[in-house]
């Protein structure tokens, strides 16, 4: 009789684990589908952000060329300037 007993205890403890084990697989999945959906979206935002930011750059790039050709000498003075608050700033004490 005690044997018995002691088979239907151990029985429900592995069914209440096995149901355990299923809920926390089941959340797992949902939790890896979520995890892969944010980071789809995340990555497609990334690849806007930095083709925005090239965008952005080649216009800078583009107005400075500009400004080069168009006024050369006030360009090198203002490199000049540019160059000699660097060394001022950055000069050791």
């Amino acid at each position: 009789m005690m044997k018995s007993s002691e088979h239907e205890i151990t029985d429900q403890v592995a069914g209440k684990a096995q149901e355990a084990l299923n809920r926390a697989a089941q959340t797992a999945g949902t939790a890896e589908e979520y995890t892969r959906e944010h980071i789809s979206h995340a990555d497609e935002r990334v690849r806007e952000a930095a083709t925005h930011g090239r965008e952005r750059a080649d216009d800078v790039l583009e107005r400075v060329n500009t400004y080069v050709r168009d006024k050369p000498l006030t360009s090198i003075g203002l490199a000049f300037v540019a160059g000699v608050l660097y060394k001022t700033l950055t000069r050791r004490r």
